[in-house]
């Protein structure tokens, strides 16, 4: 918020009216639909909306008070926006309801993968065309915006007026293809969590609902209190792994709603309440979440984004 020319771009109007709430007064884009009967919930706090359909635009168009709109353009992504064809009905709804947009933003399919150049490309000019096409029918004050993180870092070209740099913020490369040299990206986030007993189970028995996982020796087990309530994914269950005391301990049979066992055998003094770190650390010390995405065969955008909301964020504005 100490950035005056930082924007916040958010999926719904609820998570813009949290970040009000919480004192951020930059200005917020929506990227995601918004419900008419919420629309002047934005207007009253300045917050600006993505439309991408004609019935969300004749909606807007008869609001007495209007929020600030960005038009949304599918250039080959195939999901949300307008195709350019629909570009001039676009225009005459505009013209008659004398709404003036914002801005205009399209969005990659693939432009994290620089083998795939040819679509990002095409997609870029399909987006310019646009942009004119508007700028003939007089709409040529809008912010234009096209690049996320990958197109950002690989298509400097697609930068325009503005760019939407999600992954990058967490510090992390949107894809392995994706890396620069020249650019220094350390992830910023750190998840962590406390030890809330310890206890030692013999040889042979099962840990877990349905036994999935049976100790091969006399094992010291520590029992975290973190679940996939939380956001830990049961695909880590025995497989996953945790930082006490600045080692690795593994995950022991199902992860549960909200507790996780470890193995801390090898780790000695581990006693409750200890500290310990599901995501991030230092040096070889560190568990990031590209490893936890590569172990149950996701994108670390999946890992960072499904911690769950109601945990507790800390910003240290120091480092």
């Amino acid at each position: 918020e100490h950035l005056p020319r930082i924007s916040f771009g958010v999926d719904s109007i609820t998570e813009a009216l949290r970040l009000r709430r919480e004192g951020i007064q930059n200005p917020i884009l929506v990227l995601g639909f918004t419900l008419a009967s919420r629309m002047q919930e934005a207007v009253q706090q300045h917050i600006m909306l993505t439309v991408s359909t004609m019935d969300a635009l004749k909606v807007v168009g008869t609001l007495k008070r209007r929020p600030a709109i960005h038009i949304k353009i599918d250039t080959g992504m195939h999901r949300q926006g307008f195709f350019p064809a629909d570009v001039p009905s676009v225009v005459r709804l505009l013209k008659y309801f004398n709404i003036k947009p914002a801005g205009i933003f399209t969005h990659f399919a693939s432009a994290k993968d620089p083998a795939d150049r040819a679509y990002t490309e095409k997609q870029l000019a399909i987006f310019r065309g646009v942009i004119s096409e508007m700028e003939r029918a007089g709409y040529g004050d809008m912010v234009r915006h096209a690049a996320a993180s990958g197109g950002t870092l690989l298509f400097p070209e697609s930068h325009l007026d503005m760019v939407r740099v999600g992954m990058g913020l967490y510090g992390y490369w949107p894809s392995p293809e994706s890396y620069r040299k020249k650019i220094t990206l350390k992830p910023v986030l750190t998840w962590k969590t406390i030890v809330s007993e310890v206890k030692s189970i013999p040889k042979g028995v099962l840990v877990g609902y349905d036994g999935t996982e049976r100790v091969r020796r006399p094992t010291r087990m520590a029992v975290l209190s973190v679940g996939y309530w939380h956001g830990v994914d049961r695909g880590l269950s025995g497989k996953g792994e945790a930082l006490i005391r600045g080692q690795r301990a593994k995950m022991l049979g199902r992860i549960s709603m909200d507790m996780t066992a470890v193995d801390v055998t090898d780790i000695p003094k581990v006693k409750q309440g200890d500290e310990v770190i599901l995501i991030g650390g230092t040096g070889t010390h560190a568990i990031f979440a590209d490893e936890i995405a590569e172990k149950i065969q996701t994108t670390a955008y999946e890992v960072l984004t499904r911690i769950n909301p109601l945990i507790r964020r800390i910003v240290i504005h120091d480092q």
